[in-house]
């Protein structure tokens, strides 16, 4: 332990792990975890009795929608960091393209970066996006300290972040290759999409059961073969996100096994909703991949459990009211708004075991997210020496969620009305409050920008 005095001492807690259920105290000074013991007597400036509570490591988000500079409206920095850190997050990845303009070059992300830096209650890193048009400025978007880059094999709804082709995405993985970053792909095909879509729309259907019929699994498998592929011949580091099917899954670990260097992240949604529920909830539940049926969604847990899902992330990616209303289905836009509800309704999901499946969580929330990003040497975990991100969280009576919880900009989500037991009391970030008590802190700790190492 180093000699500054200690800002905290954290007692009497169940430490989370993916190892295990640790029962110990820990100190932090300087704003990181500087010891942990079985029982810590010294003084410190505060103390925090965790009794009856597991801490849990601070939730890396690699996967977020904020939306600012220029679609505030949607979402800003200020409303969804306080979202996160209300859900148990410490951490976020924002992803490049529903700012506007999006994060395609240095300039850009230095832009955001300030943004965050000055709204952002918790820390955060940047997405670079990969598009036709901007393989010259990838460069510039590592040096400047982006998380990896993120593309689109399909439309993405966003005029000023087109999709890429196979030769614009195989020559971006070979310039990322050679730059040591990271590429993030939305797999679906956007071709299959558009077949699938015309023929929907020829029949003159346009609900919600038109659209899951448009983007079926197949869709998404088609764009995983050809991306899997790419990484293999490129040797590039690719990270599929919003893995929807156990099939794309199977896809991944085969892939994994031939030694291509490829992670699968899913979100709660899949985990949590099925098709039904598109139906039923309406536009809050739309979201591309589209939620499947509970065969898969079940199987997607097995996955998960066999230890071949890597990370979750919420895809978190909220629209204003107006854009989530229309007779359309497919003209609404798409997108569940989960940074807050999601990472706990997984944990209330298997509440009855919370000792046996915590540690999971542990690693695909946290460890894993932390080592696949190149920030492990901060974040990921309630270890000495880094940093005292943690997130404390009950188990109690069953409760209702309700809109008025939402600290996101717009009261909308899929997970208004679901149930759970499991709460987030508390969130830290870097020994210092941001979420305690169903608030915010006041003051609040100001983000501080993550770069892969």
């Amino acid at each position: 332990m180093n000699n500054s005095r200690l800002e905290l001492v954290v007692r009497n807690g169940r430490m989370v792990t993916p190892e295990g259920i640790l029962r110990a105290d820990f100190a932090v000074a300087l704003g990181r975890i500087v010891k942990i013991a079985p029982k810590i007597t010294e003084a410190a400036d505060a103390t925090l009795d965790a009794k009856g509570s597991y801490v849990f490591p601070g939730i890396i988000d690699a996967h977020v929608h904020f939306n600012e500079p220029g679609r505030a409206d949607w979402e800003g920095l200020a409303t969804g960091s306080a979202a996160l850190a209300a859900g148990g997050g410490t951490c976020f990845f924002d992803m490049p393209l529903n700012s506007e303009p999006p994060v395609l070059d240095a300039a850009r992300l230095r832009e955001k970066r300030a943004l965050a830096e000055e709204k952002s209650c918790v820390d955060f890193a940047l997405w670079g996006g990969l598009v036709p048009g901007n393989l010259d400025k990838l460069a510039g978007l590592r040096d400047a300290g982006a998380i990896g880059l993120k593309a689109f094999m399909c439309d993405s709804g966003i005029d000023s972040f087109p999709l890429v082709d196979s030769a614009v995405l195989r020559e971006g993985m070979k310039r990322a290759a050679k730059l040591g970053m990271l590429v993030a792909v939305h797999a679906e095909d956007d071709a299959l999409a558009a077949k699938f879509t015309a023929e929907q729309k020829a029949k003159g259907r346009h609900d919600a059961k038109a659209f899951l019929a448009s983007r079926p699994v197949e869709v998404e498998l088609e764009a995983i073969r050809v991306a899997l592929e790419l990484a293999g011949e490129t040797g590039c580091a690719l990270h599929i996100v919003h893995v929807s099917s156990p099939e794309g899954i199977a896809l991944i670990t085969e892939a994994r096994a031939q030694r291509v260097d490829v992670t699968a992240e899913t979100c709660p949604h899949y985990l949590l909703l099925n098709d039904k529920d598109v139906v039923r909830l309406g536009a809050v539940a739309k979201c591309a991949p589209p939620l499947r049926d509970e065969k898969r969604r079940v199987a997607l847990w097995d996955e998960l459990r066999a230890g071949n899902i890597q990370t979750i992330g919420s895809d978190h990616s909220p629209a204003p009211p107006g854009m989530k209303t229309s007779k359309d289905f497919f003209a609404i836009w798409g997108g569940i708004a989960g940074c807050q509800h999601g990472f706990e309704l997984l944990f209330s999901e298997t509440s009855g075991a919370l000792d046996k499946e915590l540690p999971l969580f542990a690693a695909v929330l946290a460890r894993n997210v932390a080592r696949r990003f190149r920030v492990d040497g901060r974040k990921g975990g309630l270890i000495e020496g880094h940093d005292a991100d943690f997130t404390m969280v009950s188990v109690g009576e069953e409760r209702k969620i309700s809109a008025d919880e939402l600290w996101t900009r717009h009261r909308l989500s899929a997970y208004v009305g679901q149930r759970s037991r499991v709460r987030v009391t508390h969130t830290f970030v870097r020994g210092c409050a941001a979420w305690a008590d169903g608030r915010l802190a006041s003051p609040a700790p100001k983000g501080q920008f993550l770069r892969p190492v």
